[in-house]
């Protein structure tokens, strides 16, 4: 089963999205802002692709962020700031074929799926 995660409205995602539809992938969508992310699903993510590469530091939820909270981010507040906002967690993330990947770009999906 393929899975993308993320928020509707992300051009990212749009982009993602676009690719899949465009290359005949069916998928589930995820919407992180209505159904929000488990636990489990963080952990097996970080295991995969690392904490620091799932938290989008590039974003606006990231700059809502206390600066103290920045200053010291480690996995565990990094864990409690992406389950609490899981909009602060760089999109898309697609599960597909046993394997994790983050953003999106048109080579890696087609490695994926060709």
């Amino acid at each position: 089963m393929t899975t993308l995660y993320g928020i509707p409205n992300c051009d990212t995602m749009k982009k993602a999205r676009k690719w899949l539809a465009d290359n005949g992938v069916e998928y589930a969508f995820h919407d992180y802002k209505k159904l929000g992310i488990e636990r489990k699903q963080l952990d097996a993510w970080i295991k995969a692709v690392g904490w620091e590469t799932l938290l989008n530091r590039r974003g606006m939820m990231w700059r809502k962020v206390p600066d103290e909270v920045k200053a010291s981010i480690d996995e565990q507040s990094a864990i409690r700031l992406m389950l609490e906002t899981p909009s602060i967690i760089k999109r898309p993330v697609l599960e597909a074929n046993g394997k994790v990947t983050v953003g999106f770009k048109p080579e890696t999906y087609a490695e994926l799926f060709h």
